[in-house]
């Protein structure tokens, strides 16, 4: 019977994952390209023979989106899978209509095929939108769960943009491994706090190997936290699942794909930011919340800031570096810099764009909304090299620093700097200690909890 052949739309994340489960041990079925948007480099690569496996000896080549027609038509494609997130309803369905009007199939595979089972508790964190607060409401959680005697294992969205097979299965529990790895900052970015913190954090590409390894951490494993990225769904089944909402941008957790599909599956949800959202963005997210998911418990949290070195920013010409993510597709104005450089009386945001070097000027195409704030693009050598020209070139007096690393560990920054820090912390009751203790009487009732 000949095989249907299909194309997976993609980042080089959900669609890899997509694969692995559904596809590559499917012998009616040929997968013949993955497409690449999103993230930069990903294109004109192979997903390798070592991670496709017996059916694909030569891997999987990747092409950029825009060759979706072409594909379809060279190949006679049946199917192409939509697999990446943090796109609007609109971007969803511009794409489908691309791939109808070529003649395919237009797919979206769901939790039911894409999920994994542990053997350990799961909880998952998501969000509606990338920079709603999901990592800092992972770290809230992880704390939680350590201070009552947990052995905790975090488990990343993939971001594997380096050597595939090498990525395969990645475990981050120092510092030094994220040398080791070759990570770019947004890796970094999303490593380093839970190694810092003294918890293991998982990643890579196959994510029931990962899985596996994670249930069986030398360090010992009593619950594994999923810790999502953009916005997706989980890959794991949660025994919990938590999303975080952003009233800075009331509307969007009903109209961003797959967004809806975490609120709508959360047991739990953290309308985050309220110490600084407007009274009609907060009341607009919770009518939204209880039209589509009423049987979710709500809290309410802030996004509480910190700054090393107040002094550095009071009446000066400030340049805000901030989480790339959250400014391209994220779709964010600002970010934690901004806000607490305003917060901390900056005379002056200055703006990046007349000082961008090399391939930050691609960004600000690709993105033309990011604005007057920089955003920390480091997806390989080349870009870091330029995100530190481009800082030392902008005249300014003071860089604040809103990534959730240490900048200056990496690049080096020739002028005075001071670096934000933003936790959550819930406002009344119900509160995470809640939500997480009676999780921990449901789900780990024959264990010993240290005291």
């Amino acid at each position: 019977m000949k095989r249907k052949n299909v194309v997976i739309i993609g980042a080089a994340g959900r669609d890899f994952h997509n694969f692995n489960m559904v596809y590559r041990n499917d012998d009616s079925q040929r997968v013949i390209a993955f497409t690449a948007a999103q993230i930069p480099d990903i294109a004109g690569r192979n997903y390798p023979a070592a991670l496709a496996g017996k059916l694909y000896p030569k891997g999987i080549p990747i092409h950029p989106e825009a060759d979706l027609p072409k594909l379809i038509r060279a190949f006679d494609v049946s199917d192409c899978v939509f697999a990446y997130s943090d796109v609007s309803y609109q971007h969803v369905m511009n794409v489908a209509a691309v791939v109808q009007a070529a003649g395919a199939n237009f797919v979206l595979l769901g939790p039911k095929e894409t999920m994994l089972k542990s053997a350990k508790p799961v909880i998952s964190v998501g969000a509606v939108r990338t920079g709603c607060g999901k990592s800092q409401t992972s770290r809230r959680i992880i704390e939680i769960l350590m201070a009552k005697g947990l052995k905790v294992v975090a488990v990343r969205h993939p971001m594997p943009y380096g050597d595939l097979a090498a990525q395969k299965v990645q475990r981050f529990s120092r510092i030094s491994d994220l040398a080791k790895r070759k990570c770019t900052i947004e890796e970094m970015e999303e490593y380093e706090p839970h190694v810092v913190r003294g918890n293991v954090i998982y990643a890579g590409v196959d994510y029931e190997a990962i899985l596996r390894a994670a249930e069986n951490d030398p360090q010992g494993c009593d619950v594994i936290v999923w810790d999502g990225g953009n916005n997706d769904f989980p890959f794991y089944t949660p025994d919990l699942h938590v999303t975080v909402v952003d009233p800075h941008r009331p509307g969007h957790e009903m109209c961003y794909y797959p967004g809806n599909v975490t609120l709508r599956l959360a047991d739990v949800v953290v309308i985050n930011k309220i110490d600084s959202a407007d009274a009609a963005g907060i009341d607009a997210v919770r009518r939204n919340i209880a039209a589509v998911n009423p049987k979710a418990v709500v809290i309410d949290a802030a996004s509480v800031l910190e700054m090393d070195n107040p002094a550095v920013v009071r009446g000066k010409r400030v340049l805000a570096v901030e989480d790339g993510p959250t400014l391209t597709h994220g779709g964010m104005k600002i970010g934690a810099a901004v806000v607490a450089a305003r917060k901390f009386g900056a005379a002056e945001l200055v703006d990046p764009r007349p000082y961008l070097v090399g391939r930050l000027r691609d960004s600000f195409r690709t993105y033309p909304g990011i604005g007057a704030v920089l955003p920390a693009m480091g997806y390989g050598a080349a870009q870091l090299k330029d995100l530190e020209a481009t800082i030392n070139r902008t005249k300014c007096d003071t860089v604040v620093i809103g990534t959730p690393i240490d900048l200056k560990r990496i690049i080096t920054i020739k002028k005075p700097s001071t670096r934000v820090y933003y936790n959550l912390q819930e406002i009344g009751r119900p509160n995470l200690d809640d939500v997480i203790e009676e999780f921990i009487r449901a789900h780990t009732p024959s264990r010993k909890r240290s005291s």
